[in-house]
C-alpha cells in the first residue's frame, strides 16, 4: 500500500504536532557533570569521597554510589529516586538522619534535580575533560560567509573567530575594533618573541598597507632566533629549571644544556607530541641521541638534598613524587597529587591509579647521589674524536651491541652501584650520606649483584691507607672470596678521587649479595679513620677483543676517555633488568608503610593503554600523545592560549577536573585540540600562527563600563589582551629598547647585577659573581638561577623559586614592582642608555618623543608630552642646585652633565609608566 500525496499532507502536520506535544511534555533531561556533579561536590562528597567514607559510603564513583553502605541499603537505585537512601536522608526531619549533617542544606530546586535525575536513570556521566577531543563544526561558516569574507563583509578571520563570535551573542556582546597598528605589532613581538619591535620593523609594518604585512611579520618573528628564547621561558617554570639542587644546601648543578634544547626544540618547531615523547623517555628511544639525552633532564630538575644526615631513598621517593605530579599537572592539567594519600576526593582516580602511574618513574637510575647521578658526559672535540675510534675498534673486533654498551659507560658512567646504597656497616659507615667509607676491619653489603660472567670491577674511590686490602665475599661475611686486592696511592696520592679497575680471582653466576672488607696490618684496629671511600662501582665483564691487534691502544683510549675531565647533565636512564625496583601503594601516602604492589599502568579513567606499546615511560609518553588521550592537546592548546591572551580557555591552566573552571568555549578548546594533533601534526608555530591571524587575537583591548562589567577577566574576547608583561619581558624589554641588550645564546647562566649579601650559602661558600661584557646584558632567561634565592627583580614581578612546578604565574601588583623599575642599577643603567639616544634629538619635544617611541612603538600624545616637560625641567632646576648629585648619576661631569641627568630622570619614568610593564 502505497501513500499519495494528499494523504501525506494529511499526515505531516499531525505527526509535527504529535512530536512537539511529546518534546513539550518529556522531562527534560538532568545533565550529571553540570547540574548534580556540582551538588556533590559542594554537599556530599566531603564525607562521601575519597578521603573520608561515612557509613561506608562514597558518591566518587557510580559503582559506590549504586552500592550499599553500612546500613545495608542502597544509596542510589536507577529510576526510583523515592526508594534511594540519598534522597529519604536528604528529605528526612531526623536530626540524627538527615543529610548533609554539616554546612548548608540542599536548596529546594537541588533537591529537586537530584530527585528528577535518580527518575531518569542516574546516568553517570564522564566529565568533559576525561572524554577525548571530538571534531567540532566551526558554526555559522557557510558559503555565505565565506563568500562575505571575500569581499570583507565579515569580521571573522579565520575559523577562531567564528567560534567567538558564537559565543559572544549567547552573552549578548560584541567584539571590539582592530587594534591600531603600532599597539598591534608590539602586542605581536611581545607574545612571539618577547621583545619590542625595532624602528626597522616599526617602519616596514606601517608603510606596508598590503593584505599580506601582517601575515608577513607573524612569518619573520616565528623564524627569529629570539622565539625559542621567549617559549623556553615559559617552558622553564613548569619544568621547575634550576641552576642548582635545592633544599638547604642548594648547591651548583650544570644542567644549563636542557634550557638550551628547548630553546632550539621552541626554534625548530618540534612536534610538541616528539617534544614531549624525548623529555619523559628520550633515553628508552632506540640509539638516542645525545640532545635527546638531554631532554629528559626535564625530569632531572627534581631536587637534590646534599645535607649530611638525610635519608637518600626518602629524597630519591621524594624526586619520584614530583615526576608523577608534574607530569599529570604540566601536561594533563589534572591535580594528581593528592591521590598519592587516597583516592581522589572530586576526580576518578583511585588510590591505586597514583602507584601504578609512580611504577612507570620508579625505575629510574638516580638515587639522590652528591654526584647527582646518571649524567651525560660532555667530550672536547679531541676526546670525541677517540671515542668514536674506539667504537669502531670494538664493533670490529667483537660486536655492535659490546660496542654501543662501552660508548653508553664512558657517556654516563652507567649502570653502576652507588655506595650509598650499601648496608650493613661495620666500623663503617655513609660518609655525610654521600658515600661508603670503610675503616680498618670495617664491612659493608651490596645486595642482589648479578655476577654472571663478570671478571672485574671498576670503581670510583680515594684510599688513605697504603699497603690496605679490599676483599670481596659472596652471600655472607664469611663467605667465598672472589677477588682480594692491595690498595695503593703511590700512583694517585692519598684522598683523590680516581678511577680504577680490579680483576676478580674468581667468576662465579648468578645474582649474589657481596660483602666489601677493609683491613690494614699495621693500623690500630680502633683507629677512627677511613681507609677507603668509595662512590660508585660497577662489575663488568673482561674488556672486549682483548687478544686482537690494537686492543692495548684500544684499553688506553677506555681509560683515558674514563679519566677525561668533563662537564655533565644529570638526565633520565632506566634500571637494567637485574636492578628493578619494586613499587607498592603507600598506605594513607607515607612511604614506609608499604600496601600490595603493583604494576605500571594508567588510571582507567583516561582511557587503556594499548597493549602494544611497552609498559615503561617510552610506552607511557606515546600513550600520552595518542589520538586517544583526552587531556594532552587539550592542555597545550590552553596553555599557548593564556600565553597570547593572559587567560586560558580553561582559566585554571593547572586543572581541568571538576573543581577547575569549566572552559568558557569548550567547542573552541575541542576544535583547536584537534587540528593541533591532526591537521597541524603538533606544530607549535603554526597553532600560534592559526590564533594571532585571528581577529580575535587583533582586536582593540580598549575596554567600557558595560563591557568590564559583564566580563570583567575577558574570559568571552570581546576584547583584546591587556595584561601585565611577565618577568622576563620587562626587563628583556628594558634591555632592548635602551639598545643594551646582547643576542649571544646559549651556555652557562649569566650573573648580572646583584645587590651584595643576596646569596647566603653556609656550605659551599658561593657568590654570586658578576658577569663582564655581553653577559651583563644578556635576556632573562640566561639568567643564572638559585632555588633559594632567586633573582631578586624577578621575584618581584611573580617569577617563581622553582621547588616544583609553577603551571601558572598569578599576577601580583606591588610597591615592590614600582621600587623594581625605578631603582634596580639594570633599569637605571637601561635609563642612562635611554637617555644617550634620546639627548641626540634637536628639541626637547623630539627627545621626549624618541624615548616614548622607543619603548611604545608610536607617537607621544601632547598630554604625557606635557607632563614630561614638565618633569625635565623641573628636574634640571633640581640638578643646576645640586650638580654633585647629577655627576654621580651621570658617571662623569662636563657642560651637559645636568641636562644629562634631567633626561635620564624623563627616561626612567618612561620606564615606569604602565604602558611599559603592559601589553595592550
Amino acid at each position: 500500500m502505497s501513500l499519495n500525496l494528499n494523504s501525506l499532507l494529511k499526515i505531516i502536520p499531525v505527526a509535527i504536532i504529535g512530536y512537539g506535544a511529546f518534546v513539550w511534555f518529556s522531562p527534560q533531561k538532568i545533565d550529571f557533570n553540570t547540574q548534580i556533579k556540582p551538588i556533590i561536590n559542594q554537599h556530599c562528597i566531603a564525607c562521601h569521597g575519597g578521603v573520608k567514607q561515612a557509613g561506608g559510603y562514597s558518591l566518587l564513583f557510580s559503582e559506590e554510589a549504586l552500592g550499599k553502605g553500612k546500613s545495608g541499603k542502597r544509596g542510589i537505585i536507577p529510576f526510583k529516586a523515592s526508594e534511594s537512601e540519598v534522597i529519604r536522608r536528604i528529605n528526612s526531619t531526623d536530626a540524627d538522619e538527615k543529610m548533609p549533617k554539616q554546612g548548608q542544606p540542599l536548596s529546594a530546586n537541588e533537591i529537586e534535580l537530584l530527585t528528577k535525575w535518580i527518575d531518569q536513570g542516574a546516568n553517570w556521566g564522564k566529565h568533559w575533560a576525561y572524554v577525548p577531543p571530538q571534531q567540532k563544526d566551526v558554526p555559522n561558516k557557510g558559503f555565505l560567509a565565506s563568500f562575505s569574507s571575500w569581499f570583507s563583509f565579515n569580521w571573522e578571520q579565520n575559523d577562531i573567530d567564528y567560534f567567538v563570535s558564537e559565543n559572544l551573542k549567547k552573552e549578548n556582546l560584541s567584539h571590539s575594533k582592530k587594534a591600531d597598528k603600532e599597539i598591534l605589532l608590539r602586542r605581536l613581538c611581545l607574545d612571539l618573541i618577547g621583545l619590542p619591535p625595532t624602528e626597522a620593523q616599526l617602519k616596514s609594518f606601517l608603510e606596508d598597507d598590503s593584505s599580506k604585512n601582517y601575515e608577513k611579520i607573524v612569518d619573520e618573528l616565528m623564524a627569529s632566533p629570539r622565539f625559542g628564547e621567549k617559549w623556553a621561558s615559559m617552558w622553564l617554570d613548569l619544568a621547575r629549571y634550576s641552576d642548582t639542587k635545592g633544599y638547604e644546601r642548594d648547591d651548583v648543578r650544570t644542567i644549563w644544556r636542557y634550557r638550551d634544547w628547548l630553546i632550539e626544540a621552541f626554534n625548530n618547531d618540534m612536534p610538541y607530541n616528539q617534544f614531549l615523547v624525548e623529555q619523559l623517555a628520550g633515553d628508552l628511544l632506540p640509539n638516542p641521541s645525545d640532545k635527546q639525552l638531554i631532554a629528559t633532564a626535564f625530569h632531572r630538575n627534581t631536587m637534590t638534598n646534599d645535607e649530611g644526615g638525610t635519608d637518600n631513598e626518602e629524597f630519591r621517593t621524594a624526586a619520584v613524587l614530583d615526576r608523577v605530579n608534574t607530569t599529570f599537572e604540566v601536561l594533563n592539567s589534572t591535580t594528581f597529587a593528592c591521590v598519592q594519600c587516597h583516592t581522589h576526593p572530586y576526580d576518578p582516580f583511585r588510590h591505586e591509579d597514583y602507584y601504578k602511574f609512580m611504577a612507570f618513574f620508579n625505575n629510574s637510575r638516580d638515587e639522590d647521589t652528591f654526584g647527582d647521578y646518571p649524567q651525560l658526559r660532555h667530550f672536547e672535540k679531541a676526546d670525541l674524536s677517540k671515542l668514536d675510534s674506539l667504537q669502531k675498534w670494538i664493533a670490529q673486533n667483537a660486536n655492535v651491541v659490546k660496542s654501543n654498551e662501552i660508548v653508553h659507560f664512558l657517556k654516563t658512567l652507567e649502570p653502576h652501584y652507588n655506595g650509598l646504597v650499601t648496608d650493613q656497616h661495620q666500623q663503617g659507615d655513609l660518609l655525610d650520606n654521600k658515600w661508603l667509607g670503610l675503616r680498618n676491619h670495617g664491612r659493608a653489603r651490596l645486595k642482589n649483584v648479578d655476577l654472571s660472567n663478570k671478571k672485574m670491577i671498576i670503581t670510583k674511590h680515594w684510599i688513605a691507607e697504603n699497603n690496605s686490602t679490599w676483599e670481596l665475599r659472596i652471600d655472607k661475611p664469611d663467605g667465598e672470596v672472589i677477588g682480594k686486592f692491595k690498595l695503593d696511592t703511590s700512583k694517585t696520592g692519598s684522598w683523590k678521587w680516581v678511577n680504577r679497575a680490579y680483576s676478580l680471582q674468581k667468576t662465579v653466576t648468578g645474582v649474589h649479595d657481596v660483602y666489601f672488607l677493609v683491613e690494614n696490618p699495621r693500623l690500630n684496629q680502633n683507629l677512627n679513620a677511613n681507609i677507603i671511600a668509595w662512590d660508585w662501582l660497577t662489575f663488568v665483564e673482561e674488556f672486549p677483543a682483548n687478544d686482537k691487534k690494537g686492543a692495548e691502544i684500544a684499553q688506553k683510549q677506555f681509560w683515558n676517555l674514563l679519566n677525561a675531565n668533563t662537564q655533565q647533565t644529570p638526565i633520565m636512564l632506566e634500571n637494567k633488568a637485574d636492578m628493578q625496583r619494586k613499587t607498592n601503594v603507600f598506605e594513607r601516602g607515607n612511604r614506609l608503610v608499604l600496601g600490595q604492589e603493583v604494576q605500571p599502568d594508567v588510571p582507567s579513567s583516561l582511557g587503556k593503554m594499548p597493549e602494544n606499546l611497552p609498559k615503561n615511560r617510552l610506552g607511557l609518553a606515546k600513550w600520552m600523545t595518542s589520538p586517544s588521550h583526552p587531556l594532552t592537546s587539550r592542555t597545550a592548546v590552553n596553555r599557548f592560549w593564556e600565553q597570547l591572551f593572559g587567560i586560558g580557555l580553561v582559566e585554571t591552566l593547572e586543572d581541568f577536573g571538576t573543581q577547575g573552571f569549566a572552559p568558557s568555549n569548550p567547542d573552541l578548546l575541542d576544535f583547536l585540540a584537534m587540528k593541533f594533533s591532526n591537521e597541524y601534526k603538533w606544530s607549535t608555530k603554526k597553532l600560534l600562527k592559526e590564533i594571532v591571524l585571528s581577529a580575535t587575537y587583533q582586536q582593540s583591548s580598549e575596554v567600557n563600563d558595560d563591557l568590564l562589567e559583564k566580563d570583567p577577566y575577558n574570559r568571552f574576547l570581546a576584547r583584546g589582551p591587556r595584561i601585565r608583561l611577565s618577568a622576563e619581558a620587562v626587563r628583556d624589554q628594558a634591555l632592548a629598547a635602551s639598545g643594551l641588550l646582547s643576542t649571544k645564546m646559549y651556555g652557562p647562566g649569566v650573573m648580572p647585577y646583584q645587590p651584595e649579601g643576596v646569596w647566603q650559602s653556609p656550605y659551599s661558600g658561593d657568590v654570586w659573581k658578576k658577569s663582564e661584557g655581553d653577559d651583563q646584558y644578556r635576556r632573562a632567561v640566561y639568567t643564572y638561577h638559585r632555588r633559594t634565592s632567586a633573582y631578586p627583580s624577578m621575584m618581584a614581578f611573580d617569577g617563581g623559586s622553582r621547588e616544583i612546578c609553577m603551571a601558572r604565574r598569578i599576577r601580583t601588583n606591588t610597591p615592590l614592582q614600582a621600587l623594581v623599575t625605578l631603582n634596580d642599577p639594570v633599569f637605571i643603567e637601561c635609563s642612562k642608555k635611554l637617555a644617550e639616544k634620546m639627548i641626540l634629538q634637536p628639541s626637547l619635544d623630539s627627545q621626549i618623543g624618541k624615548g616614548y617611541s622607543l619603548l611604545f612603538s608610536q607617537k607621544i600624545d601632547n598630554q604625557k608630552l606635557e607632563i614630561l616637560k614638565n618633569l625635565y625641567e623641573k628636574s634640571l632646576k633640581d640638578y643646576q642646585k645640586m650638580p654633585q648629585n647629577a655627576q654621580e648619576l651621570v658617571g662623569k661631569k662636563d657642560k651637559n652633565t645636568n641636562q644629562q641627568a634631567a633626561m635620564i630622570t624623563v627616561a626612567n619614568t618612561l620606564l615606569n609608566l604602565d604602558e611599559f610593564i603592559t601589553k595592550q
